[in-house]
């Protein structure tokens, strides 16, 4: 049986999944340098021992509201063929290996940005795990600049 492993975080009341295989690392604090005329889901680059790194604030890019004040964010930093990304969510969760059978389609219920950058769930007991595809929720297209 195949199985995948996944670095799981959250993002307000929903529960994500990463293939380990694209996580970098996990940081909890890092200092943004803000980028003028950026868009909002940008947060700013942060330095990452030499290497220069886009924050991508997740709650915005999944149309959630924003982090409350006071409460900073963790970096889940995500390395592709193209470079590598911060994505900034509210927590981490433990690292889960999950069977290939129990991967479905995203549900008809999830909409708008989150069914583009949802690959598929996996049903676990009390809740659902939502697969996110690094690669489409790194790469900011046209839509989102304007």
């Amino acid at each position: 049986m195949a199985t995948k492993q996944f670095c799981t975080c959250k993002l307000g009341e929903y529960f994500f999944g990463i293939d380990i295989l694209q996580v970098q690392e996990i940081i909890r604090a890092l200092t943004f340098t803000r980028i003028p005329l950026a868009p909002s889901l940008i947060e700013g680059l942060v330095n990452l021992r030499g290497q220069i790194v886009t924050a991508i604030d997740m709650r915005h890019r999944l149309g959630l509201p924003a982090r409350d004040e006071g409460k900073p964010p963790i970096h889940v930093v995500v390395h592709l063929e193209e470079g590598s990304a911060s994505l900034l969510v509210d927590e981490i969760g433990d690292m889960m290996e999950l069977g290939d059978e129990a991967f479905e389609a995203p549900p008809d219920t999830v909409q708008g940005i989150a069914r583009d950058l949802i690959s598929g769930v996996y049903k676990l007991e009390h809740r659902l795990l939502l697969v996110l595809d690094i690669g489409k929720t790194v790469h900011l297209d046209a839509k989102i600049f304007s």
